[in-house]
């Protein structure tokens, strides 16, 4: 055990327990929900589109987070730094983590910019067919010039997130979010004296979205208010912490890159079965974000709280707070898990109807409707364990254990990668011998970091120097 068994009112109200838990952790749900509806309604009007600009679009976005995971990962790590210099007390280096962040954040602007001219390459290699391909393709060069938007927000927000002020947090990404989908329908269908520019509208809608919302987090962390206590105003560059913060953030950025790759190669080959198999497998997946990313936010709080508790030199509330969050990931898994099996119906009829809200009835749309619903139960199989993995993985990397995550993800990216493509293109496997695939890969991931958690090597580790011993 972690600690001895507390009272029943200490784990709901006592320091990391439900209250708290539940205090930093909702708005930080709410704000991945607003990332959630909006790439699942982005969607939804490309498949008024078409089945294909929606396909191209998930698969574009999968390869482009690729792309975006290593900097994005090394960005996001600021979190730990605010959170155990916050826990420790040491307010006037908050401000200069962040900056750091910041400066990574735009140094890598014009590197992932020019990735696009990879595009051509990387899904020419999918084999997807000349239309898809195209649509790909414009999309992702579109996205990767919006991808300095998404790094400044993701390092910026830290300011506020690291210190447990989740609730503005929520209400900048709700806002962008919103603001996102406003543009999404002008921009795809021809609104307001815009052209209907279909995929190419929604790539515009979200980099304008994403760029404005950096300024925002930029604007509101250099008030008046943060200058002098957090050190808001100390905009130089610190090559010692930028080293420290890829030193620790830099794996972490890593395993986010190789649990994407893995995931994006998987989705890629998928694609080469057909035009059902692939637009099934984009709506499967695009709902299983209701369940990914409300859990996501679960594991950035749970990252927090031990960032902050390990920085009070408290293990045992870190370990406290991350037992209290993964009941609620996985109260929260197991409901959903019974819609998705329950009223597949619920989560899919958006996809089936028009613009004008007529439904779609022909043969294509029935075939790919059926397989949804079933791949929506392989979902419902592995969620349980994608919370396990989400939670214990965040909240050892809160703790600065990067390096076994790191590890853990190449060996498993390559596993994914290998036997899909052996499944695939060998053995001449069909869509359900890649969701088995898939579903076991989780399973082993969720129980992987269960048992590195309950090992407590990370009760000793920090990412930086404790004033108080």
């Amino acid at each position: 055990m972690d600690e001895p068994v507390a009272p029943r009112r200490t784990w709901i109200n006592g320091p990391s327990g439900l209250r708290e838990v539940l205090f930093v952790a909702l708005p930080l749900v709410i704000s991945s929900l607003s990332w959630t509806v909006m790439t699942f309604v982005d969607r939804m009007m490309l498949r008024w589109v078409s089945g294909e600009a929606m396909s191209a679009a998930f698969q574009a976005n999968i390869v482009w987070f690729t792309f975006m995971s290593l900097p994005l990962g090394i960005c996001a790590y600021a979190n730990t730094f605010v959170s155990q210099y916050f826990g420790d007390g040491q307010y006037r280096q908050i401000g200069r983590s962040v900056w750091q962040a910041i400066w990574f954040a735009v140094a890598c602007v014009p590197v992932i910019g020019s990735g696009s001219v990879l595009a051509p390459v990387i899904f020419g290699w999918s084999n997807h067919g000349t239309e898809i391909e195209q649509l790909e393709i414009e999309y992702f060069q579109i996205l990767c010039w919006g991808s300095g938007g998404l790094l400044v927000s993701q390092a910026a927000s830290a300011f506020f997130s690291g210190r447990s002020k989740t609730r503005i947090v929520m209400v900048v990404d709700c806002l962008f979010a919103l603001l996102n989908l406003v543009l999404d329908y002008v921009m795809i269908f021809g609104y307001l004296d815009f052209p209907a520019m279909g995929i190419r509208g929604a790539g515009y809608a979200t980099a304008i979205a994403l760029w404005l919302k950096a300024i925002t987090y930029v604007g509101l962390m250099l008030r008046a208010k943060y200058r002098e206590e957090y050190g808001t105003s100390s905009i130089g560059i610190d090559w010692l912490l930028i080293r420290r913060m890829v030193q620790y953030g830099g794996p972490s950025g890593v395993q986010m890159f190789l649990d994407v790759a893995g995931f994006s190669i998987f989705c890629l080959l998928l694609g080469r079965l057909g035009a059902i198999e692939a637009e099934a497998s984009s709506m499967a997946f695009s709902i299983s974000s209701f369940a990914f990313m409300p859990i996501f936010g679960l594991s950035l709080a749970a990252s927090i709280l031990v960032g902050q508790r390990l920085g009070q030199n408290r293990p045992e509330l870190a370990a406290r707070a991350t037992w209290v969050t993964l009941a609620v990931a996985l109260s929260y898994m197991a409901v959903i898990s019974l819609f998705y099996c329950v009223t597949p119906e619920f989560f899919l009829q958006g996809f089936f109807a028009s613009v004008a809200g007529a439904e779609t009835n022909d043969a294509t749309a029935q075939e790919s409707h059926a397989l949804a619903v079933v791949l929506l139960r392989f979902v419902a199989a592995y969620n349980l364990f994608d919370a396990m993995l989400l939670i214990f993985s965040h909240a050892i990397k809160g703790a600065g254990d990067t390096w076994f995550v790191m590890m853990v993800s190449l060996a498993m990216a390559i596993v994914l990668a290998a036997s899909t493509y052996l499944a695939v293109e060998v053995l001449g496997g069909k869509v359900f011998t890649c969701w088995i695939l898939i579903t076991g890969w989780v399973w082993l991931l969720g129980t992987i970091f269960l048992l590195r958690f309950i090992q407590g090597r990370w009760k000793s580790m920090r990412v930086i120097e404790l004033r108080h011993e």
